[in-house]
């Protein structure tokens, strides 16, 4: 039987070399860097193609999208789940132990709200902190300055084990000032000793710019259509 998705696994190929480039030009090593496949929009078929590729974390945006990819992919062992999207408060409890890892806490009611419904199936989350670096209006996450405050909050919280900080940088031709400053970001938090761990994850690259967030200290890059290739165009309701 052909493969449906010829084209997924010779990008991932493609990908991998690049992603061993920047790496070593970090002082890392491929092995370091975790590939996210963010997959939003993609069928269960293009998602085992990427896995069988050798990705194994895929990051999804909406809850009600989440599930049915989480209930029908279950029985692939290994394959991983992360929340990259903007998570509502009362879609909270669909996800908790079903998601590895939520990157897009930016609220103290958010946060609580993880808290809550993970104390109550006996299970801690673990999260990262979004975070606005250019203070965008029409995105969500903290400003640098209030990230201490949530960083201070969080550690609180019994049900949660806050990893690091996530950003999505303006679409600029060169983001490496920013994943810099978000670098330096989780650097200071760790000299000041504001949470109990230290925090090592570091969320940030896309498509168009992942080499540079990796030069810059990245361990997750999410990367969508340079996987997967360009989305198929929105088509208007039927009336």
């Amino acid at each position: 039987m052909p493969n449906p998705f010829p084209a997924i696994s010779d990008n991932i190929k493609n990908i991998n070399e690049k992603v061993k480039t920047a790496a070593v030009k970090s002082g890392r090593d491929f092995s370091d860097i975790t590939i996210l496949a963010a997959s939003k929009t993609r069928s269960p078929g293009e998602i085992l193609e990427a896995f069988n590729g050798g990705i194994k974390v895929f990051g999804e945006n909406y809850v009600q999208e989440f599930l049915p990819k989480f209930e029908s992919l279950a029985g692939y062992k290994g394959l991983r789940w992360h929340i990259i999207g903007h998570l509502q408060s009362n879609k909270v409890k669909y996800i908790i132990g079903k998601a590895d890892l939520i990157h897009s806490v930016d609220s103290v009611p958010l946060a609580k709200a993880i808290e809550k419904h993970s104390v109550s199936q006996n299970t801690a989350t673990n999260i990262l902190i979004e975070v606005n670096l250019a203070n965008e209006k029409t995105k969500n996450g903290v400003t640098i300055d209030e990230t201490y405050n949530l960083v201070k909050e969080i550690n609180k919280f019994q049900g949660l084990r806050l990893k690091g900080l996530m950003a999505m940088p303006p679409l600029e031709k060169d983001n490496r000032k920013y994943f810099k400053s978000l670098r330096e970001l989780l650097e200071d938090i760790n000299d000041k000793n504001i949470y109990k761990e230290k925090l090592l994850t570091l969320s940030m690259g896309t498509s168009s710019d992942f080499e540079a967030a990796i030069e810059e200290g990245a361990n997750i890059i999410r990367l969508g259509t340079i996987i997967f290739g360009s989305r198929p165009p929105k088509t208007a309701p039927a009336s």
